[in-house]
């Protein structure tokens, strides 16, 4: 009717990863709603040839401003259209909604105005408060544009004295954000002289609370309330922020609230949310699950969060106040504050191998006395153990749905394990008949497992403290990446990401920038079991550290006198090959930093059919191998006795890229890892967003590391379907300053300097485009300038910059769905130009990081998201398109096909000027 287009908007990751109990009008009664007469209008204004009119014409200054003007009338008179189509919505549903909607006290003093999910937060903040006797409300704003300086004043009570407009975004220069000025211009404009503030809450998703409401109001209620000012955060740096209020639990009596811990794959969020359907679709209760994930792509932490009630939930942020919290790791009892919020007399279930003087002995003294102070129920289960029995392996979620169900008394236990086993069927049925059995065995074993610890009294004094001094730790590990690994990061202060932007990236900075070479810090020990390597059965091939994913396995030469300091356990054999006299050899495992995938394993060839590697429970190899991997760190493993350009040389050399949050068995980081290995410390590298910019770069533990001399990668991430041209700009960046060097260099040997510095000037011109070349005639040109340089402002300004002197290795990586489809214009046009850069496409063949939907890399037949009886169209390929320029070096490689060609192939496209 209004014939002006729309835009839905909604608070992304919150909204839309929310489950909720909805109502849903059914086609009959949208039927009743929808204009026909003008939607029949509308399909008649739709181009068509046999009634022909033209759009998008290109106009002059003359009419493009009338015409624009001209549209006015729609726009004025869609904010009526709007508030009679709602009226008719609530006529057929009884839900009443208007362009404004205002709850709360009828003579409030004290007012938000605000809008999307944060509207429930201040809606059920300000009914509490106002149960409180508070004189308070919420303005909720439906319609946002065109914006209706009418209805909202209609709806803004009388009584309101001063105005809080809160706005999610943040207008980086401006005095005030969109919301805000709206507000603030319908009242200056009208004479209406009411106190009007704004302030920014929300930024990236973070949660919106009750306390965050509830400071709010009490600024607004202080003698001169803050202008412009945070919620939600500590600004120690322009002091914008409120102070942070303590939590309170406004939700309505009788909501149960739960949390669990889980490890990402292990099934516990979609157990979750099969448990989230099952309530709401056979109760009369309402419903809510929200899922909170680290960036890891699998082995990281999920937090489900979990609300049932009788009375509608609008509770849009994170369980604080919970009745009952589950882990499902117990791993995670030594690194989490698991009870926080925890309420009186609640119920804790924790997953773990422990009982009896084994579990007092495993549980944190804060743990204890929290169980104990707030009498909290208290239950273990071994759902690992079951699981193995029953054929589970590591899904443990089914089993500890089971007990969630029995203890959390939301659902008769009878009733819910008939619903669950519907939902196994429903989940896994595709799978088999014994994936569903196998399932069903967890669930009907999983309550006689179940054990109900009786706890001591003196729990409740235990002693001892889980603090631990970590040592040769840079200080930002300690001050932001642990707190953010304890997910305590929204406590830490601006401060902490507002380093001075000073080049030297040893802190976060407010450009951005993070450090480098952080993930080494994380040892996160979430395998079940890691390789152990046999010596009598390794032939020394080093293909485990080829393939390994995480860069967790490694080869290591060393001498006699350098192995003086190890460890018994430390075992090594001769090396083999010419050269390797007095040399020996060990493949080293990072057993905090593997995640179990059996890559290697599978890999590796050994010898008389028994393989040199084994898998072999985490716990058994956490004694010897965190120390020999400490010591492993510090030989120098001798690279220059190799011939690096083979597969078994090239891993002798450093991976700069290692421990990242790829799945276990990732196929893409191999590359990645090879890549840094044989140009790391000279590469920048632009990331399209997909997997590789998630494993590659998510705060804050960056895999990208540093060799000795502390070079490494520089990375970055713009935006998706920009990348190629993101990598372009570093090209045309690098090649503009280095040609600004070579001017400087020509210029000094053409003047009065030592004839030392000419021939050296003279080398490195001559080899500058030379990888290896301009590396070693750049050394010996910054070592006779660091000894002076004279009067020489030329020489001054060279040795300023002696970063540029080695030639840089320019890639551009990125997923088949950047390459081949959202990023393919700007790709095309950068490989057109023939400049020297180098592309590496990870194809999947779909769309892995929003979950396998099917790309244009997707093959014929292949079945996938949105082509789930098999793609139609052929797998575009790119490979040959690109070959048609003519100039434009090409190759398809694949480490399990050949290892040799692919390292060949990665050289080659690296040397290849183009």
């Amino acid at each position: 009717r209004s014939k002006v287009p729309f835009v839905h908007f909604f608070d992304g990751f919150r909204t839309s990863h929310e489950i909720q109990k909805v109502d849903v009008l059914d086609y009959d009664d949208m039927a009743k709603l929808a204009p026909w007469e003008e939607i029949e209008a509308f399909r008649k204004r739709a181009m068509n040839p046999e009634h022909p009119h033209l759009r998008g014409t290109a106009q002059n200054p003359d009419i493009y401003f009338q015409g624009r003007e001209a549209a006015n009338k729609y726009y004025l008179a869609t904010p009526g259209i709007v508030a009679e189509m709602m009226k008719q919505v609530s006529e057929l549903t009884g839900r009443s909604y208007h362009l404004f909607d205002y709850v709360g006290a009828p003579d409030a003093e004290r007012v938000i105005i605000l809008m999307g999910s944060s509207c429930d937060v201040a809606e059920e903040t300000v009914n509490y408060l106002t149960s409180q006797g508070e004189k308070v409300g919420v303005l909720k704003v439906r319609l946002y544009r065109p914006w209706s300086a009418e209805h909202f004043l209609e709806a803004l009570p009388k009584s309101v004295q001063r105005i809080c407009v809160l706005d999610r975004t943040k207008e980086s220069g401006s005095d005030g954000e969109p919301l805000y000025k709206d507000v603030s211009t319908t009242l200056k404009e009208r004479g209406d002289d009411r106190l009007v503030v704004g302030g920014r809450y929300g930024l990236g998703s973070k949660d919106f609370t009750p306390a965050m409401v509830k400071s709010v109001f009490d600024n607004l209620k202080g003698e001169s309330p803050k202008n412009h000012f945070t919620v939600g955060i500590i600004d120690d740096v322009t002091g914008t922020s409120l102070p942070m209020e303590k939590e309170i639990d406004v939700a309505p009596k009788g909501t149960i609230q739960c949390k669990f811990w889980g490890l990402g794959a292990d099934g516990t969020v979609g157990a979750n949310k099969n448990a989230i359907k099952i309530v709401g679709d056979h109760t009369d209760l309402y419903a809510q699950g929200y899922f909170a994930y680290d960036a890891k792509k699998s082995g990281g932490i999920t937090m489900s969060h979990l609300r049932f009630g009788r009375s509608p939930i609008q509770s849009p942020y994170l369980v604080k106040s919970a009745d009952y919290i589950a882990c499902h790791n117990p791993a995670f009892v030594h690194k989490y504050d698991l009870l926080a919020g925890i309420k009186e007399n609640g119920t804790f279930v924790l997953n773990c191998p422990w009982t009896g003087d084994v579990l007092e002995k495993n549980l944190p003294a804060s743990l204890k006395r929290t169980i104990a102070e707030k009498h909290l129920k208290f239950y273990t289960i071994d759902a690992v153990k079951l699981a193995g029995e029953v054929g589970l392996g590591g899904r443990i979620n089914m089993i500890m749905q089971t007990v969630f169900f029995k203890l959390a008394g939301v659902l008769p236990v009878d009733e819910a394990i008939a619903r669950l086993k519907e939902a196994i069927v429903k989940a896994y049925g595709k799978k088999g008949e014994k994936v569903v059995q196998m399932n069903n065995a967890g669930v009907d074993g999983a309550l006689d497992k179940l054990v109900k610890v009786e706890v001591p009294t003196s729990w409740a004094t235990a002693s001892g403290s889980s603090e631990t001094t970590e040592q040769e730790v840079p200080e930002w590990v300690i001050k932001v990446m642990r707190p953010m690994e304890l997910q305590e990061g929204d406590d830490l202060p601006v401060s902490a990401f507002a380093a001075e932007l000073d080049g030297k990236y040893e802190w976060t900075g407010p450009d951005g920038t993070f450090p480098t070479a952080t993930s080494q810090y994380e040892k996160r020990g979430v395998a079940i079991s890691v390789p152990e390597w046999n010596p009598d059965n390794c032939i020394q091939c080093n293909f485990c550290s080829f393939v390994c994913p995480h860069a967790a396995i490694r080869p290591v030469l060393a001498t006699e006198d350098e192995l003086a300091d190890a460890a018994k356990g430390f075992v090594t054999v001769p090396a083999r090959g010419k050269g390797m006299e007095g040399l020996r050899f060990r493949i080293q495992v990072s057993a905090l930093d593997c995640t179990g995938c059996g890559s290697c394993v599978s890999v590796c060839p050994g010898m008389k059919g028994e393989k040199a590697l084994t898998m072999k429970p985490l716990a058994s190899q956490l004694d010897p191998q965190v120390d020999n991997w400490k010591f492993f760190k510090k030989l120098p493993g001798h690279p220059e006795k190799v011939n690096v350009n083979t597969v078994t040389g090239s891993q002798f050399l450093q991976p700069l890229f290692e421990f990242s949050g790829a799945c276990p068995g990732c196929g893409e980081t191999p590359y990645v890892k090879l890549a840094t290995q044989l140009f790391g410390d000279r590469m920048l590298i632009a990331n399209a967003t997909g997997c590789s910019s998630i494993y590659g770069g998510s705060a804050p533990a960056v895999p990208y590391t540093v060799n000795k001399d502390g070079h490494g990668p520089a990375w970055g991430n713009s935006l998706f379907e920009d990348n190629a041209e993101y990598g372009f700009g570093m090209n045309l960046a690098m090649q503009a300053r280095r040609d600004h060097l070579t001017r400087l260099a020509s210029d000094a040997i053409a003047s009065d300097v030592s004839a030392e510095i000419k021939a050296a000037l003279s080398d490195w011109l001559a080899s500058k485009d030379n990888a290896e070349g301009s590396r070693a005639a750049g050394a010996r040109l910054i070592s006779l300038l660091e000894k002076g340089t004279g009067n020489s402002d030329l020489l001054k300004q060279i040795l300023s910059m002696k970063d540029l002197l080695t030639k840089k290795s320019i890639w551009i990586f990125g997923g088949d769905g950047w390459a081949y489809d959202i990023g393919y214009g700007g790709l095309d046009h950068v490989m057109a130009m023939n400049k020297d850069v180098n592309v590496l496409v990870m194809d999947t063949e779909v769309y892995s990081h929003t979950g396998g939907q099917s790309s244009k890399a997707t093959p014929t037949g292949s079945v996938a998201k949105f082509a789930a009886s098999g793609k139609k169209t052929k797998k575009k390929d790119l490979g040959r398109m690109f070959m048609s320029y003519g100039y434009v070096y090409v190759a398809s490689v694949a480490m399990g096909a050949n290892m040799n060609q692919c390292l060949k192939a990665f050289q080659e496209a690296e040397a290849y000027p183009g």
